[in-house]
């Protein structure tokens, strides 16, 4: 429920741990001190004309996102700037997080419980709570918080720990913890993470070492692209000084550096669309202190050259625009598609998977293949038991081909046809949920071959903005491979290099009521059927294979399709 600030009831200050206070602006929740927000009468803003639109209401807004109209919901966040005390974000950012929630156990008073677990009580300690070891200590963001605004940001974030133990690095997750708390109640906001962090089919917060590393090195290099003269002018002004240490703090040039005003309206958007508006801003304060660099004294070379990283953040603390041009800015970056920013993470993310795989040294590696990650002698006895696709040996060449965190997970079969009968639909409801899977095809002349599926098939029915369909899905991880009789593994294309393929390189997985397709671009690697009976595999350029079975065309004896325990 969106909190009210007419609820005084002793329950009510029991479980917030919050005290209503009196002197404050309409919209903020009683845990902030709103003496030290600012206006933005600093800028020189053009003054009002009487012809503006008037700003959109949640009831319009919350109408639109029950009828899933992604697409009108995110033009009207860009397009509506809502003065930073608006009542409205204390409805609009729990309703906006809640599209992204997947545990419904959360709702009806789970929060609390889950205190009462972690603290043994519901009353707000006076006492200092020690922090997870993912927070990072230097980056605990309070911004306008009260001392017990802050001891309730300690609390959800330490409840949030416990509910999410796969967390073990998220620097960012306590600011945004923080900003939350502005405009809602410590349940809501508690909510609103467990949305932003548990959804599937966005990135809002990174959780892992390798995914923070992962995202700054996405943003340089979507830099190099979009702000080639400023990254060549920091280069020059300062050959010593590697890329590297100024984009690792690149989200705390918004986070750290921008004023609450352009904070809050960043979050109106984020909060809906993802880390992807995080990327385009930090572009945007690229191109603006480039800009600056060259006319103003306060930032030039020998000013900055020493540290461009720390001066970029205090620049963003005196950055000379309103959030409505920052965001427009934003906004009006050309080239920068959800398609596009996913295939540099992915990239990025499996050069650095090998890089660490590879420098546990070569003993280590063929110990982590051969015996310490390799399925249970009990696994291996159940495959040998139910499948009619794999022998062990088989099963063994396969595992070394996985991604080496999925190796830590158990097989499990799902779905076959010859107990399962060959349906389409059949195939959907046992296997769609499911995230990765191994797909494995026996034809009528002995072949066997298949693809390791790096996403749910349930995504053929997820819609993009405009509320269509996408044809592909699926990311790089995804690759084909023939056992039999030949034994050769085929990677996507775009793991080698950093040049832009082109749309057929992305040509993953796709699939309706006719038929699943594994790969494409003059070609489809693996095509089936309906009935799952016949198909067909040609080269493609997403794998640059070369067709699975000689014949191309086949008719399909078995279909066995794996999951993974505990993922």
């Amino acid at each position: 429920m969106p909190y009210h600030r007419g609820d005084t009831s002793a329950q009510a200050d029991k479980l917030s741990g919050i005290l209503e206070e009196s002197d404050l602006y309409e919209g903020f929740a009683p845990h902030v001190e709103t003496s030290e927000i600012k206006t933005l009468d600093f800028y020189n803003l053009p003054k009002p004309t009487g012809k503006e639109p008037a700003l959109r209401s949640f009831t319009e807004i919350k109408q639109l996102l029950q009828q899933n109209k992604k697409g009108d919901v995110k033009k009207i966040l860009r397009e509506n700037y809502w003065p930073i005390n608006s009542a409205i974000r204390s409805q609009l950012w729990p309703a906006l997080c809640a599209q992204h929630l997947t545990k419904q156990n959360l709702l009806d008073g789970f929060y609390w419980e889950m205190v009462h677990q972690v603290f043994g009580t519901t009353e707000l300690s006076e006492r200092p709570i020690m922090l997870p070891a993912f927070v990072d200590a230097t980056h605990c963001l309070p911004y306008h918080l009260t001392s017990t605004g802050r001891a309730v940001a300690d609390r959800i974030v330490n409840v949030l720990g416990y509910d999410c133990p796969d967390i073990t690095y998220s620097p960012v997750l306590y600011p945004i913890t923080a900003i939350l708390l502005h405009f809602m109640s410590e349940e809501e906001a508690y909510l609103c993470l467990a949305g932003l962090v548990g959804s599937k089919e966005k990135t809002f917060i990174n959780q892992t070492k390798l995914q923070h590393e992962v995202t700054w090195k996405t943003v340089m290099q979507i830099a190099k692209k979009h702000t080639k003269s400023a990254i060549a002018y920091f280069q020059r002004i300062c050959p010593g000084q590697k890329l590297e240490r100024v984009f690792m703090d690149w989200c705390w040039w918004i986070l750290a550096g921008l004023p609450f005003q352009h904070l809050v309206r960043i979050m109106d958007c984020y909060f809906h669309e993802g880390i992807k508006v995080l990327y385009r801003v930090a572009l945007v304060i690229i191109n603006l202190f480039h800009k600056e660099c060259q006319s103003n004294n306060e930032w030039s070379p020998d000013n900055i050259k020493n540290d461009i990283g720390n001066a970029l953040i205090k620049f963003c603390k005196k950055i000379p625009v309103s959030p409505a041009k920052l965001l427009h800015a934003a906004f009006s970056i050309r080239g920068l598609s959800t398609q596009y920013i996913s295939r540099i993470f992915i990239k990025t993310e499996m050069t650095l998977k090998s890089r660490s795989v590879l420098s546990s040294g070569s003993k280590q590696l063929i110990k982590s293949r051969s015996s310490d990650n390799l399925p249970t002698s009990q696994s291996q006895v159940n495959i040998q038991m139910m499948s009619h696709t794999l022998t062990i040996r088989e099963l063994f060449t396969l595992w070394s081909w996985l991604p080496v965190r999925i190796t830590m997970y158990q097989p499990v079969l799902l779905y076959t046809t010859e107990e399962h009968g060959c349906s389409l639909t059949t195939f959907y409801v046992r296997v769609e949920q499911h995230e990765p899977t191994l797909l494995m095809i026996k034809t009528c002349n002995n072949e066997v071959f298949g693809a390791y599926c790096s996403s749910r098939w349930f995504e053929r029915n997820v819609k993009d903005d405009k509320g269509q369909r996408q044809a592909y899905f699926g990311t790089g991880e995804t690759f084909l491979f023939s056992l039999y009789p030949e034994r050769a593994k085929y990677p996507w294309v775009g793991i080698e290099g950093d040049r832009d393929l082109g749309h057929s390189s992305e040509l993953f997985m796709a699939a309706d009521s006719k038929m699943i397709t594994i790969g494409g671009g003059e070609g489809q690697a693996i095509w089936m059927d309906e009935n799952i009976r016949f198909g067909k595999t040609d080269g493609c350029k997403t794998f640059n294979n070369p067709p699975l079975c000689p014949s191309g065309d086949f008719e399909i004896r078995v279909l066995e399709v794996y999951g993974f325990v505990g993922i």
